[in-house]
């Protein structure tokens, strides 16, 4: 019975191309999709002029931004500890980083199509392609990447200085203000995130990711939206944007 027991806590591992996955950080990374698709839509009807939400002043849309942009940040952290503890090989990895960096070019370039004066040049995608190359050598060190993490977390958030606001130094932190874009997510803090989730994923390896075990009982496709969660960044704002303007601006 107890065996019984313990098989059905044992987390659901999927075999797909020869790579084991965990059940449980997909349906994270597919929850925090889906939160994001629901702030994307949010900004998009305001776009589009059917709503007039401040974004960029009221406390709970800067709050659910954070939260969502934590979470992305933090499961980077997690799947650097899955590196580490299945030896991945750096090539690979670094063939993965570069597929995100590509991206971050693209919506840099797509961003300055729609808001040549406030265009992405340092958001999320471009975050995470920096900051996995640099958090790297520390993937098989929980301990030091959670303390390192934690510095970067509490020196970008306490420490401002105005020589760090023009834009050619904004994307490290340490501004005095955010600058006109729109989507910013400078190294610091949040480059400690992502340091914190390699503690946190390894913590979880130790428990054989029991603790989320039961996100594998989540419908399957919250974690084929976590699997392709690059894909679906990417191609979610232009189908929205496209099925709005036929709703909506041509109405």
């Amino acid at each position: 019975m107890g065996a019984r027991r313990a098989l059905k806590r044992a987390p659901r591992v999927t075999r797909v191309a020869r790579v084991t996955r965990i059940d449980g950080v997909d349906v994270l990374r597919g929850l925090a999709i889906v939160a994001m698709i629901a702030y994307h839509f949010a900004f998009d009807l305001r776009y589009f002029g059917v709503t007039h939400t401040d974004f960029e002043h009221a406390r709970s849309w800067l709050g659910a931004r954070s939260t969502i942009v934590t979470a992305f940040l933090a499961l980077v952290g997690v799947s650097l500890s899955l590196a580490g503890t299945r030896d991945v090989a750096f090539a690979r990895y670094l063939r993965r980083t570069a597929r995100v960096a590509g991206c971050a070019l693209l919506v840099s370039a797509g961003s300055y199509a729609l808001f040549p004066q406030t265009f992405i040049y340092f958001g999320v995608l471009h975050c995470i392609a920096l900051v996995s190359l640099v958090a790297w050598p520390l993937r098989t060190r929980p301990l030091v990447a959670t303390c390192a993490g934690i510095a970067v977390v509490a020196a970008g958030l306490a420490l401002a200085n105005a020589h760090f606001d023009p834009r050619a130094l904004s994307w490290i932190g340490f501004m005095t203000h955010k600058p006109a874009t729109e989507d910013y997510v400078p190294l610091f803090p949040w480059a400690g995130v992502v340091l914190i989730g390699i503690g946190a994923g390894h913590w979880l390896h130790a428990r054989a990711y029991a603790p989320i075990a039961v996100l594998a009982d989540a419908p399957r496709w919250l974690s084929l939206l976590g699997r392709h969660s690059l894909f679906v960044y990417m191609v979610h704002q232009p189908l929205m944007l496209a099925l709005l303007w036929l709703v909506v601006a041509r109405h």
